[in-house]
């Protein structure tokens, strides 16, 4: 091809054709050229990538981000990324514009969105991976088995026996921690764990409120339900509500997340905190590292903790 065809591809330049795009793309990643350009730390840009950014969860994390870089004298460029075009797009302009790195909030990271990114020495990290760890990434995340034990732990402290779980995906890792954590504590009271009483969803107000409804519908409803999100929390105050179910003295709630929204519900939510601020800048700390760019394997996790509010007491 020509020179000025694949400058266009290098630069990001959307007047080519996707099948040539694709040809010269292929090359690049077969043959690890890296082309001159922004990778001697001079770029003042991070990428922060997201497969969603609706959320309050993310939010936190798009604040905190933009915080952290600006610290370090970085801008940051915001992407909502799934597959396909999107992400050959965004591979085009990350090597047009030359980032310092990226900081990745995917479901999934597949092998060949890893090797384009070391093609292009751009280091970057995982925060909250959701899959089985990669030994040769970088990732941020948190104590999430240590949180779902900590949030089921306080409600047994309290007297309640039976009590509900509604996780997000079971596919996803912190997910899976966080059951398995509330399970390990019912576990080691002895109390056996009822099926009916684990449930899968999204994290988001919707799924929590109608795996909620289910719930307490039931004749033998729980006396309290630990969700794994906050928003999730909030689906569930709704659902007693519409119940009539008095939350603490009816039906008691845990989230986990620890959202500033989760201390103005009705009442404030008990919650597990998850250090989504010391996570991002962990992420961006380690992204700006020496030898990032190498893909040296961090594998953070930073601690949770149970914050006690008004929407857990004892069972009536």
């Amino acid at each position: 091809m020509s020179i000025s065809t694949v400058s266009k591809v290098l630069n990001g330049r959307r007047d080519v054709s996707e099948a040539t795009r694709r040809r010269v793309e292929e090359t690049i990643l077969e043959h690890g050229y890296q082309p001159r350009g922004n990778r001697e730390g001079t770029s003042l840009l991070l990428d922060l990538v997201f497969d969603q950014y609706e959320s309050e969860w993310a939010g936190e994390i798009l604040r905190s981000g933009a915080a952290a870089a600006q610290g370090e004298g970085l801008a940051v460029v915001l992407t909502s990324l799934t597959e396909g075009d999107e992400r050959r797009h965004w591979i085009a302009d990350l090597r047009a514009r030359g980032s310092r790195g990226c900081i990745l909030l995917l479901p999934r990271l597949g092998a060949r969105l890893r090797a384009e990114l070391r093609t292009l020495d751009v280091p970057f990290v995982v925060v909250d991976p959701r899959g089985e760890p990669d030994p040769e990434v970088m990732t941020v995340g948190a104590t999430n088995w240590s949180g779902g034990l900590a949030a089921t732990r306080h409600l047994l402290e309290l007297g309640h026996r039976r009590i509900a779980v509604i996780g997000g995906h079971p596919d996803l890792l912190c997910s899976r921690a966080r059951v398995d954590g509330h399970r390990a504590a019912l576990e080691t009271a002895n109390i056996p764990v009822d099926p009916k009483l684990v449930r899968w969803s999204d994290f988001d107000v919707a799924a929590g409120f109608a795996q909620a409804d289910e719930l307490l519908a039931r004749s033998d409803r729980p006396s309290a339900i630990f969700a794994c999100s906050d928003t999730q929390a909030l689906g569930v105050l709704e659902a007693a509500r519409r119940h009539h179910l008095r939350v603490p003295h009816d039906l008691s709630v845990v989230g986990f997340d620890d959202l500033p929204i989760s201390r103005w519900t009705s009442p404030p939510l008990t919650t597990v905190h998850q250090p989504l601020e010391d996570m991002i800048r962990t992420a961006v700390r380690l992204v700006l590292s020496p030898g990032a760019a190498e893909g040296a394997h961090h594998g953070v996790e930073l601690a949770t903790s149970l914050v006690v509010r008004e929407s857990t007491a004892p069972p009536a």
